[in-house]
């Protein structure tokens, strides 16, 4: 029996001292996050277009409480919290406007850019307004744009960010795939224009991840969280072409910042 007892009374030790380790891991790991200084920058991607709920002050950039940055922001409190990513915004003008947040304090920085360089949403517009072989003609004139001028682009974008702040952990996130091939969609594109526009997709996200790895930053892909999310795929996190709301066609909804784009971040944070 009182060999039971003192058995009884060392596990009693043992899990109140776990208890104990647990609890302040936890209490660390909300003063780390409360630590943090985060400031989100980029293009429409990032400041939440086709998200609604728009701040009125940000005008024309169109920065939404439900884009991920914000939504990560909310969930861990960090100590300071930057938000100029602006629709429309290739990499230029991040460099040129975006950056004033940034400092040796920060320790975050979340971006996606390069989508405006390359044109993308004229290549869109192209592909619906015109017809398949002008449409293809299109691409191929992003592809080639994407392979050559985009990288020097990133690079600009991407010392600039290290320039002014450099320890931050640098996340730059990608682009969703557009379509479901074979799913739900019977009007619109053709599927050789979908695979295609998805194609080119796939081309930006690697000359950015390449670019990105090479500056030691953290690239984000969104395409996995996005699978079965796609246009075409009846449970789609991006809104289609929006003759009424041409500016939300081809950005994420609301379910497409936070179930596409805030975990990724959240992985990556």
């Amino acid at each position: 029996m009182r060999l039971a007892r003192i058995t009884a009374y060392a596990s009693a030790l043992l899990l109140s001292a776990t208890l104990a380790v647990t609890g302040a891991g936890a209490a660390a790991a909300a003063q780390q996050a409360a630590a943090v200084d985060y400031v989100a920058i980029g293009d429409s991607y990032s400041s939440g277009v086709g998200a609604g709920s728009y701040d009125s002050a940000s005008g024309s950039c169109k920065r939404s409480t439900r884009a991920y940055a914000v939504l990560w922001k909310n969930a861990n409190a960090p100590a300071s919290f930057a938000f100029t990513a602006c629709s429309g915004a290739r990499t230029g003008d991040v460099i040129a406007n975006q950056l004033g947040p940034l400092n040796s304090s920060t320790d975050l920085v979340s971006l996606t850019v390069g989508g405006n360089d390359a044109s993308f949403a004229d290549v869109m517009t192209t592909c619906v307004l015109n017809s398949e072989a002008t449409c293809l003609q299109r691409v191929a004139q992003a592809n080639a744009y994407i392979d050559s001028t985009l990288p020097g682009n990133l690079d600009r974008v991407y010392n600039a960010v290290r320039a002014k702040a450099p320890a931050a952990r640098v996340v730059v996130l990608g682009y969703p795939r557009l379509y479901k091939l074979n799913g739900t969609c019977i009007a619109g594109l053709s599927e050789t224009e979908r695979s295609a526009l998805n194609s080119t997709a796939n081309r930006l996200n690697s000359v950015t991840a390449k670019r990105a790895a090479d500056h030691g930053f953290t690239y984000g892909d969104v395409t996995t969280t996005f699978t079965n999310h796609e246009i075409c795929s009846g449970d789609s996190w991006l809104h289609s072409v929006n003759l009424l709301n041409m500016s939300d066609s081809y950005h994420p909804t609301a379910a497409g910042q936070s179930g596409g784009y805030l975990p990724v971040l959240t992985n990556a944070a």
